[in-house]
C-alpha cells in the first residue's frame, strides 16, 4: 500500500507520519507458477513478450465483451467498468450498474482514479524516488478493474482482489508500480485491483442533514467494493478464476477497508479470505464525528442542509477542495511524541467508514471479532518498522542510545519509558538507536495487528494467521529498515520491478518468492503452509506464534510482547 496522505494536512496517515516521524527522529515447495508455451505473432520466428491484436485476449462479462492484451503469456484487461459513473445525482449515492454495451469493449488503458487532492508528495526527493508513485488522470468515471490471468480457459483459480491503500483518502488501485499483479498471476492466480470512491466523495455522511436521500453517502466508497465484489462474483469465471474462491487483501488503508468488509453484512459470501497487512483498523468513525465533518462541509462549500443538491452540481475540484479544507479544521490533533495505534483512532484519517448501524452495523474487531465473517480464515501482520525512519535524515543512523532514552521517557514518563526501552532491547539485540526507535515508534501499528489476531482467534471458527516483516531496505544506506509499504514488492513478487524500495537482486528476489507463494497458498486454502518456509502454526492467545520474514524466516511465540503489554498499561490501549 503506498502511503496514505496527509491530505493538505487534513489527515494523518502513512506519508505524514514518515515526514513526521522523520523530523522527530528450497524453490520446490513452492506452488507452482504457470509455464505455458510462448505465443509467437504471425509472420515471426521469436516469442513476442506482448501481444496486443483484435483477437488475442477476448473475454465476456454480463455487460458485454472485453478485449485485453497479453504481456509474457499472463492476459491483462484494464479499467473494466464494474459500476457507473458517479458525478451529477449520483454523486454520494450507492454505485449503479455500469451500462451493457455491443461489440468488444477495450480494456488496455488504467480507467480513472476516484477525485482527490492533488498530490503533494512529489516535493520529498527521497520519498518519491522510493515509491514511484502515478496519481494518474481523475474523473467520477472511476468504478474500474484490473485483472490480470493465466489463463481464458475454465480453469477455476484462486481470486485475489487487491484493495489498494492512501487510507480511505487517497489512491487508486495502480497508482504505485508494486502494485502490478502480472508476477503475483504467474504463481496460477488471478488478481484484481480496483478503483472505488475515495475521501469525501465516498465518505462523506450526509445522512443527518438529507435524511434518506443520502442514507448510504458516509460508506459510498466501501459500497463500491461490495459492488466490485458483486461484479467479480459475476464475470471471474470467464476469466480463469473461481468465484467461490475470492481473497481480499490490502495494506495499510486497503487492510482497514478489508476490516470494514470482513464487519459488513453486504459483502458476506462475496469473499472466503482475507489479508491485513499493516491496516488492522479496529475502529472506523462515530456517526457524531462524521455528522461534524459533513457540517463543515457544507459551510466551507457554501451549501446548506436545504439544498444539498449544491454538492452535487459543483464543479468536483472545487468540491474536492472544499472538503479538504473543512476536513483540516476538524480532525483532532495528533501527539507524535509517541506510538499511535490508527486501529483504535480512525478520526486521525478525517475520512473513513462510519459505524451507521446498516451498511456498517458495529466498529470491526473492537470488543470481539464481527460474526459476519466468522468462517474467513484470516492472515494479518505489519511491518517491523513501519514508521520513524530516516527520509530525509542523513544522520539519523548516528542517533544515540541516550537521545532514544530521552525520546521514550518523554512520551511514557521514567517508569514506564526504561520498561518499555530495555523490552525492546532484549529482544532486538545487535540494533542500533535508530532501528529501535523505529521499532518503539511502529509499535502502535503492531498492537493493533496483535488484538485483531487475538480477537479473531478467540472467535473459535476460522484461523487467524499472524506475521512480522523484518526484512531491511538497503536502500539509501539501510536507514529505511523495514519500512511502511516495504513488504509490497514481495507480497507482489516485484522486487526487482520496484528494486527502488528493495534494492533489487538475488536475496530479495528469493524472499519475495517465499512470500508470495505463502499469500497464494493461503488464497487456495486458507493456511499458508507449504511455501517454502517453517512450519506456519495459526494464531492462538497464549502462544501467540507469529511468523517473522527476514533473510532467514523463522517462527517466534510472542514476539515484543514483553514491550507491548508495557506500552498497553502507559497508552491504555486495550
Amino acid at each position: 500500500m503506498k502511503p496514505d496522505s496527509l491530505l493538505a494536512n487534513t489527515n494523518v496517515g502513512r506519508r505524514s507520519l514518515m515526514k513526521t516521524a522523520a523530523g522527530i527522529a528450497a524453490t520446490g515447495l513452492f506452488p507452482q507458477r504457470v509455464t505455458a508455451q510462448p505465443v509467437t505473432t504471425v509472420g515471426s520466428t521469436s516469442p513476442a513478450s506482448i501481444v496486443v491484436s483484435d483477437s488475442a485476449a477476448i473475454a465476456g462479462t454480463i455487460y458485454g465483451k472485453m478485449r485485453g492484451f497479453r504481456h509474457r503469456e499472463i492476459f491483462i484487461f484494464r479499467g473494466i467498468p464494474y459500476g457507473a459513473p458517479t458525478g451529477g445525482a449520483r454523486r454520494f449515492m450507492a454505485p449503479a450498474k455500469p451500462e451493457p454495451w455491443t461489440g468488444i469493449r477495450s480494456a488496455l488503458a488504467w480507467g480513472f482514479a476516484s477525485p482527490q487532492i492533488p498530490p503533494e508528495h512529489w516535493d520529498k526527493d527521497e520519498v518519491a524516488f522510493v515509491y514511484e508513485w502515478n496519481p494518474g488522470v481523475q474523473g467520477e468515471d472511476c468504478l474500474r478493474l484490473n485483472i490480470w490471468t493465466p489463463g481464458l480457459d475454465g480453469r477455476k483459480r484462486a481470486v485475489m482482489v487487491w484493495l489498494h491503500g492512501g487510507g480511505f483518502a487517497t489512491g487508486s488501485g495502480n497508482e504505485m508500480n508494486v502494485y502490478d499483479g502480472e508476477n503475483l498471476a504467474r504463481h496460477d492466480a488471478v488478481v484484481v485491483s480496483l478503483n472505488h470512491r475515495v475521501g469525501a466523495v465516498g465518505f462523506l455522511d450526509l445522512s443527518s442533514l438529507g435524511g434518506k436521500n443520502f442514507a448510504v453517502s458516509a460508506n459510498a466508497g466501501m459500497l463500491d467494493i461490495v459492488a466490485a465484489l458483486e461484479w467479480i462474483r459475476d464475470n471471474i469465471a470467464n476469466f480463469g478464476g473461481d468465484p467461490a474462491n475470492v481473497t481480499i487483501f490490502g495494506q495499510s488503508g486497503g487492510g482497514g477497508k478489508v476490516t470494514a468488509l470482513m464487519a459488513m453484512p453486504q459483502a458476506r459470501g462475496l469473499f472466503h479470505k482475507a489479508i491485513v497487512m499493516s491496516g488492522s483498523m479496529r475502529r472506523m468513525l462515530t456517526s457524531d464525528f462524521s455528522a461534524k465533518l459533513a457540517g463543515a462541509v457544507l459551510k466551507e462549500a457554501g451549501a446548506s442542509k436545504n439544498h444539498l443538491e449544491t454538492l452535487q452540481t459543483m464543479p468536483i475540484d472545487r468540491f474536492v477542495m472544499a472538503a479538504a479544507a473543512a476536513a483540516k479544521k476538524v480532525y483532532p490533533a495528533g501527539d507524535f511524541s509517541r506510538p499511535i495505534d490508527f486501529g483504535r483512532h480512525a478520526e486521525f484519517n478525517a475520512w473513513a467508514p462510519t459505524v451507521d448501524g446498516h451498511i456498517l452495523p458495529e466498529h470491526p474487531f473492537w470488543t470481539s471479532a464481527p460474526s459476519v465473517s466468522a468462517d474467513v480464515p484470516l492472515m494479518v501482520g505489519s511491518t517491523l518498522t513501519e514508521f520513524g525512519v530516516g527520509y530525509g535524515d542523513p544522520d539519523f543512523e548516528k542517533r544515540t542510545f541516550g537521545t532514544l532514552r530521552d525520546l521514550i521517557i518523554k512520551g511514557h514518563g521514567s517508569e514506564h519509558g526504561q520498561h518499555i526501552l530495555d523490552a525492546i532491547k532484549r529482544e532486538h539485540p545487535g540494533a542500533n538507536a535508530a532501528k529501535l526507535y523505529a521499532i518503539w515508534f511502529s509499535m502502535g501499528t503492531r498492537h493493533a495487528a496483535v488484538q485483531q489476531a487475538t480477537l479473531k482467534a478467540a472467535q473459535g471458527v476460522a484461523p487467524v494467521y499472524l506475521y512480522s516483516f523484518a526484512w531491511d531496505s538497503p536502500i539509501l544506506d539501510g536507514r529505511l529498515h523495514s519500512f511502511h509499504c516495504c513488504d509490497l514488492p514481495f507480497v507482489f513478487d516485484n522486487t526487482d520491478r520496484c528494486d527502488h524500495m528493495t534494492g533489487g537482486g538475488p536475496e530479495a528476489r528469493d524472499l519475495a518468492a517465499r512470500i508470495s507463494s505463502a499469500w497464494v497458498q493461503f488464497a487456495r486454502t486458507g493456511n499458508p503452509n507449504p511455501s517454502g518456509l517453517p512450519d506456519w502454526p495459526a494464531f492462538e492467545a497464549v502462544k501467540r506464534a507469529t511468523m517473522i520474514f527476514d533473510n532467514t524466516c523463522t517462527v517466534k511465540e510472542d514476539p515484543d510482547g514483553e514491550a507491548l503489554k508495557a506500552l498497553d498499561v502507559s497508552m491504555r490501549w486495550t
